[in-house]
């Protein structure tokens, strides 16, 4: 099992927050609340609490800069997205991988350039199985 599947899955709130954090190396509460106010009203101190849930979660890490706390994201966007990918595909699709892409085809369509890529990393995936 990958490590980060053993990570305790985000709300959409602490996802709001963890691309905060992705966009900087590390940034202080008032950045972070800065950011995340941008797309949803919240008090700062919602802001910390979910920092603080984040870090509790193995998320986020936190050191000390003088009497100010400064946050870094530990894990990266790829893992929340196959936390999130895996979430979808379990819930909605009885964990058909085809279901899910035939799903997102049928919704949103491909650019040619799309179907290129799409179908270079289908074969790929065809090699690996053989």
């Amino acid at each position: 099992m990958d490590r980060n599947d053993e990570l305790a899955p985000l709300t959409d709130v602490q996802l709001e927050v963890m691309q905060a954090l992705w966009s900087v190396d590390e940034a202080g509460l008032g950045d972070v609340w800065s950011e995340v106010s941008k797309r949803r009203p919240l008090a700062k101190n919602t802001v910390q609490t979910l920092l603080s849930r984040l870090v509790d979660k193995g998320w986020v890490d936190t050191r000390q800069d003088g009497k100010a706390f400064l946050y870094r994201a530990v894990k990266g966007q790829g893992a929340a997205r196959r936390q999130i990918v895996r979430r979808v595909l379990d819930a909605a699709f009885q964990g058909s991988t085809e279901g899910l892409v035939m799903a997102l085809l049928e919704e949103k369509g491909l650019s040619k350039e799309e179907a290129d890529r799409l179908k270079a990393v289908i074969e790929e995936a065809g090699r690996k199985v053989k």
